[in-house]
């Protein structure tokens, strides 16, 4: 078998070296090929009410989840400069494909704390009772070699299925997370798992809480579903309190919402999802 293509990091990061010093109030930066990492700013948003958060959503280029390594490192590090240029003290890739394809690189080239998503594996091995645990992915992620280590990690301590959800990203994107055709392709994917046993379901996507409620009514209330926003939280408040980051201002802070793929349309979704009226802004 033929070694993988060594990525030129330096070549897909031409200025990510242009970092000033962060300060405690600064914005911390969110991004995501889509909506789905709107999970986790809402998480973020109730949890450290303080913090200053910008948010960009790649939706223009999503999925990701069908496209290649470079080119999501390509769009990793394009957001991340953009991020940098506007002085955030902190990025969260609320984007599980990006973290597994993308924030090892990331990492080595800024300083600042850059939080990625890690599928829950060691809590749902650790609850399950039938050690029979699903992880629902991307198809990228489903395919790297950062998350196939992972789940071997774990794997001897129970039976670890790795479903790829290939469409449902789109039908999320389109704002067709409660139409027949999603339950459909979720019933797909979900009924061979609860056939196999499976007691444990990991959401291995930001997209795929979007479609909890649907998740949950396929396969009832003896199967545990676990997602990521809480735990994603709570690290970044580790780094920002490690980094003494943490805002000191008690006064409640803003977010700003900006997207590849801007217009009325998405402006509505962003409302949907969040229950509240949305301004977007055009990325870059």
């Amino acid at each position: 078998m033929p070694s993988p293509k060594k990525i030129d990091v330096k070549a897909l990061n031409p200025i990510l070296s242009n970092e000033s010093p962060a300060t405690n109030t600064d914005a911390i930066g969110i991004f995501d090929s889509g909506v789905g990492g709107l999970s986790i700013a809402q998480c973020i948003e109730q949890q450290l009410p303080n913090e200053h958060l910008l948010y960009v959503a790649d939706t223009l280029n999503a999925p990701y989840g069908e496209k290649s390594t470079i080119f999501i490192q390509q769009r990793v590090n394009s957001i991340a400069q953009w991020f940098i240029e506007r002085k955030v003290k902190a990025i969260v890739v609320a984007c599980n494909t990006a973290t597994v394809s993308a924030i090892d690189q990331l990492r080595k080239n800024i300083s600042i704390p850059v939080i990625g998503v890690e599928p829950a594996i060691k809590p749902a091995v650790t609850i399950s009772k039938s050690k029979k645990v699903a992880i629902l992915v991307t198809k990228a992620t489903a395919d790297n070699q950062r998350f196939l280590a992972l789940v071997a990690q774990y794997s001897h301590l129970s039976d670890v299925t790795v479903q790829p959800c290939p469409g449902l990203v789109e039908l999320i994107e389109q704002d067709k997370k409660s139409s027949v055709e999603c339950k459909l392709l979720l019933r797909t994917y979900l009924q061979p798992l609860l056939d196999k046993g499976v007691d444990t379901i990991v959401l291995g996507c930001t997209h795929y809480p979007l479609v909890k409620t649907l998740i949950s009514e396929i396969c009832g209330d003896s199967v545990a579903i676990m997602e990521t926003a809480q735990p994603v939280t709570q690290q970044l408040q580790r780094q920002l309190a490690s980094h003494l980051l943490i805002n000191p201002n008690t006064a409640l802070a803003t977010t700003q919402f900006y997207s590849s793929k801007s217009g009325a349309d998405q402006e509505a979704l962003f409302s949907h999802i969040l229950q509240r009226p949305v301004i977007l802004n055009r990325y870059p």
